[in-house]
């Protein structure tokens, strides 16, 4: 909701350390929030998107539920091997599919 991130007034008020968004044109006002809060921001870039506001860009699909799984899986990864919590010469055994959200009508039809 607009003002979540610059309306101190406003219940939904948050202040985060760190911004992460998926596309960019659909969180443009988040992201220009974030600028007037000095909230860093990583956004999740395909060829076409607009990266004003951004301070990272990672260039990937981002229209894809795997491939932003995959992105977002990648980068608590890295998270955990900077806080040293993950070794890199071990694997982590959380699966990618784990990321992703799945309505709990989109089970396997049983045969």
């Amino acid at each position: 909701a607009p003002g979540t991130l610059t309306n101190q007034n406003t219940k939904k008020f948050l202040e985060p350390r760190l911004m992460i968004v998926c596309d960019p044109r659909a969180d443009y006002q988040a992201l220009r929030e974030a600028s007037y809060m000095n909230i860093p921001t990583i956004s999740l870039a395909d060829a076409d998107s607009p990266l004003s506001y951004c301070d990272v860009a990672i260039p990937c699909n981002n229209k894809g539920r795997q491939s932003i799984a995959l992105v977002i899986w990648m980068l608590a990864r890295e998270v955990l091997y900077l806080r040293g919590e993950l070794d890199r010469n071990n694997d982590w055994d959380v699966m990618v599919d784990l990321f992703m959200y799945r309505e709990f009508d989109d089970k396997k039809p049983i045969a």
